[in-house]
């Protein structure tokens, strides 16, 4: 796996690369930024700052291997944090990476509070990026085409990923897909397509290059109620108060 995560983030600073950070920085920013809570936790990606528009108090950043910018290293299906004690998890590409994402995203649903919210980031293997990826896995066997994305794990498309997520409980909220232009590695030929990106979301919209979707942990039987008083009550002359409180407590990570 130690590989594939460099080819990753060699990629990442490729034009298409840049492109699809930005496409994804601004996704989840506008999604994250109305998730409210205390804890919340990015898993990989550290070149995207996926909680900077978080206003949590407490934000970490963990990787699978060391890095500067992270809190903490961890295996993504053991993290260390309690059962339902983060409010928000951002995935971003996280589930292509790690060596078993069924249990990466179990553990993710373990820590999550209820009505908590996970956000996922994949690419999508229904698109001209996914084509062309696919095409390069064929044609590079007789050595006539090199791979355009990263040598990644294998791509999670959406249907796919919202049938894992139903399994778990976790109820899709949103989903966006973005990046139409084609697999092109240049700068200015990227640019040329730019136009592409209105006419996707309209005319295409299932087949952008990645998608980014919310999903809620629901547990059922579970009511989430505020605080509560009752009045003083009266009873054979005698007054009786009576106080019902309602609340919950939450593990701290």
């Amino acid at each position: 796996m130690g590989r594939q995560i460099i080819d990753l983030h060699a990629w990442l600073a490729t034009p298409p690369g840049a492109y699809l950070l930005a496409w994804e920085r601004e996704q989840i920013s506008r999604v994250v930024a109305d998730v409210f809570g205390f804890h919340a936790l990015q898993l990989g990606l550290p070149e995207l700052d996926a909680l900077a528009a978080n206003r949590m108090p407490h934000r970490w950043l963990a990787t699978e291997f060391p890095h500067d910018r992270a809190a903490m290293v961890s295996n993504f299906a053991a993290l260390p944090f309690p059962a339902n004690s983060l409010d928000l998890v951002v995935m971003p590409h996280t589930l292509e990476l790690t060596a078993d994402p069924h249990a990466a995203l179990r553990e993710v649903e373990r820590v999550l509070v209820p009505e908590g919210r996970v956000v996922i980031c994949g690419f999508n293997p229904m698109s001209l990026w996914g084509f062309r990826q696919k095409r390069a896995h064929l044609y590079r066997r007789m050595g006539w085409e090199h791979m355009f994305l990263p040598e990644t794990g294998d791509f999670i498309g959406y249907l796919r990923m919202r049938d894992w997520l139903r399994l778990l409980g976790l109820e899709i909220e949103l989903g966006e897909f973005g990046c139409y232009r084609p697999a092109l590695s240049s700068l200015g030929l990227l640019q040329r397509f730019a136009w592409m990106d209105s006419a996707g979301s309209r005319w295409w919209p299932i087949l952008g290059a990645v998608y980014c979707l919310v999903a809620v942990k629901r547990v059922r039987g579970v009511t989430l109620l505020n605080p509560a008083w009752k009045t003083t009550k009266r009873v054979s002359g005698a007054s009786i108060s009576v106080a019902g409180r309602a609340g919950s407590t939450r593990d701290s990570a």
